[in-house]
């Protein structure tokens, strides 16, 4: 039977599940799929000022919003529009030939053997942290700030080459003003014209500027170097040409590299950050997968032709990634009417899926919660549908930097086990949803040097 309308969590008089959302949104993405089942309709906020949208919790329903009928679910929504604002529109923002374009532009900067040759980049920054580590206090250092450290000098070595060390200090004072921003301008019914004199849209226009300004004069820098730049990810983006022979503008690649930035640095954190405190929490894990590095690797640095050769790695990453995907919700907009399992959501409806949710979903995942890398077997991955499992998004607007966070994760890991034994100290970390999945505490542990 199919219904006109989708089912809604109760919330509040008059306000709906605006508490809900503001508190703990992912906690009622869980709960709205166990109580109202997999497409849900959120109303929140009071009557003239009401923010609605669906939830699609299902793996065929995300398969459908991001792959079968994605012409039918656009990036137009809010969301996509206060990012687009404040870092550009780049590769995540841009939308029908300018996107395809682009994609036609950069998808030779991200194929396999162009990211390979990152590896040493990878694990030199890698050993630097670990360096670092040496000097905790009693052994203990947060794996999110580490990681965090640690996965955007990597990409601001990779996008900068030489330029590197003078984007890190800007891009670590910036980016998160301007993503808290974004969360909040995102999830309001009201929201002030940017160019009005507020303390949010003055803190966050100067952080834009600032930004903005210095990945203008190291693009301008590079250009004026022609050829002398280098072959780090700028010069590559710099001089990339389109089948027409057209190359980007200045402001353009701007837009990519801000986009590169945010995407490349803050979900690999976040998924390096959970594997490393998952293996520190499971120690019988640990002790396999340092296994696998000692054998593998007999105490020499891993290469990119080392990836393969490090599937339990891989399989525990994947693992943090199910339960603490980066991109834990994504937002669309819906073009039509348009009926997905038994409702209809109806034209100009935002919709959102959620990794968070279908990761955890009982129809896929038995005993949801549990730590268990052995569900991404070869065999047990064929087995669950394609979208039970989408960290990465899906369909044409697939991450196209999703070998680059495996590879990062994977080698990073492998270096931090040759070095370290990890015991948790931190058991459960708070967790909020802005662009993407954030640690609001610490994930510390406690380092044994081998």
């Amino acid at each position: 039977m199919i219904t006109q309308q989708a089912p809604s969590p109760a919330g509040l008089p008059l306000i709906g599940s605006m508490m809900d959302l503001q508190r703990d949104r992912l906690n009622l993405y869980l709960r709205a799929r166990r109580e109202q089942g997999d497409v849900v309709r959120f109303v929140a906020g009071p009557p003239g000022l009401r923010v609605e949208f669906y939830g699609v919790f299902s793996a065929e329903g995300a398969q459908q919003v991001l792959a079968t009928d994605a012409a039918g679910f656009r990036k137009d929504n809010t969301y996509y529009a206060e990012v687009r604002a404040a870092v550009g529109n780049g590769l995540l923002t841009s939308q029908d030939e300018e996107y395809l374009a682009q994609r036609r532009l950069i998808q030779p900067l991200f194929t396999r053997r162009r990211v390979d040759r990152y590896a040493d980049a990878i694990c030199d920054e890698t050993h630097r942290a670990l360096a670092e580590w040496r000097a905790a206090e009693d052994g203990v250092v947060d794996l999110v700030e580490e990681s965090t450290r640690l996965a955007l000098r990597t990409v601001a070595r990779i996008l900068f080459g030489a330029d590197a060390d003078s984007a890190l200090d800007v891009v670590q004072r910036c980016f998160p003003t301007i993503n808290a921003y974004v969360t909040n301008r995102a999830l309001v019914p009201v929201r002030p014209p940017r160019h009005w004199p507020t303390p949010a849209n003055r803190r966050a226009a100067a952080a834009q500027r600032e930004l903005y300004a210095e990945c203008d004069r190291i693009i301008a820098e590079r250009r004026a170097a022609g050829g002398e730049g280098g072959q780090d990810l700028l010069g590559l983006l710099a001089e990339a040409q389109g089948p027409d022979g057209a190359s980007l503008e200045a402001s353009q690649v701007r837009d990519q590299v801000l986009i590169f930035l945010l995407a490349g640095h803050e979900t690999t954190a976040t998924s390096l950050a959970f594997a490393l405190h998952l293996l520190a929490l499971h120690p019988d894990a640990q002790d396999r997968a340092r296994e696998e590095v000692d054998r593998v690797l007999r105490g020499r640095t891993p290469t990119a032709e080392d990836y393969s050769e490090l599937p339990y790695i891989t399989m525990v990453l994947k693992e943090a990634m199910r339960l603490f995907p980066a991109a834990a919700v994504i937002g669309r907009r819906a073009v039509a009417d348009t009926r997905v399992g038994d409702h209809v959501i109806p034209a100009g409806a935002d919709v959102i899926v959620a990794p968070w949710v279908t990761h955890r979903h009982p129809a896929y995942w038995e005993d949801p919660e549990r730590f268990d890398p052995e569900r991404f077997t070869p065999e047990r991955e064929k087995a669950r549908p394609r979208y039970a499992y989408f960290p990465f998004g899906g369909g044409p607007r697939a991450c196209i930097g999703q070998h680059f966070s495996m590879l990062e994760s994977v080698l990073a890991i492998a270096v931090v086990l040759q070095a370290y034994r990890l015991r948790a100290v931190d058991t459960d970390v708070p967790l909020d949803s802005g662009i993407t999945l954030q640690a609001t505490g610490p994930a510390r542990c406690r380092l044994t040097p081998r």
